[in-house]
């Protein structure tokens, strides 16, 4: 029985056995075999690459080169992916800028010039208020005048309800000097408010 044909892989050691020439060029064809693949005839001692065997040199230069790998058919391309996550990402970047804008706080507009002089007269008060003064002396220290009286400062919040027993007034009408500290005024508002004050009227300075 002839020997069969032999084919030993590009850096292998254990040759394939081949009973007929012609699955050399089938395994060419598909791809399974190189042509730098070596192979050995019946009753040849030596190895040669598919390509320079006598047997087959006319076939492989009629082939011309092997056919591409086939492309997996598993393989996920990753680069549209990546495309819409970028666009997804810059899209809720945006939105979520323009809803924090949306949630700013919208402040109300100024009043306009009747409004802020919407204030009540003294004179529309008189029978309801009494007048408290404050301001500061030569020495700047502060000086509080109820009806014209000039009380001690200590004795603020007694004074304010003794004058609302007198006058049954409960309003106050606040004139302060623009030299008058602020924490000044606050103590006032304090001490009223102990005393049963019902409303302050303070004119607005300009």
């Amino acid at each position: 029985m002839t020997a069969p044909w032999q084919l030993r892989r590009l850096g292998e050691a254990t040759p394939l056995k081949l009973d007929h020439p012609q699955k050399v060029l089938d395994g060419l064809r598909d791809g399974t075999w190189d042509t730098a693949d070596e192979v050995r005839g019946p009753g040849e001692s030596l190895w040669q690459p598919i390509e320079d065997h006598p047997a087959f040199a006319d076939a492989v230069a009629e082939m011309g080169p092997p056919p591409p790998p086939h492309d997996d058919e598993t393989h996920l391309d990753m680069n549209p992916l990546i495309d819409v996550t970028l666009v997804l990402l810059i899209f809720f970047i945006l939105t979520a800028a323009v809803t924090t804008m949306r949630r700013t706080i919208e402040l109300p507009a100024p009043p306009s010039d009747d409004k802020a002089t919407a204030i009540p007269k003294k004179e529309d008060l008189k029978d309801v208020i009494f007048n408290v003064k404050v301001s500061l002396n030569a020495d700047e220290q502060t000086v509080i005048a109820i009806e014209n009286r000039v009380i001690v400062t200590e004795r603020l919040e007694q004074e304010l309800i003794d004058t609302v027993k007198t006058t049954g007034r409960k309003e106050l009408y606040l004139i302060a000097t623009d030299d008058v500290p602020w924490d000044t005024i606050v103590k006032i508002h304090g001490a009223a408010a102990e005393a049963g004050i019902r409303q302050i009227h303070q004119p607005r300075k300009k």
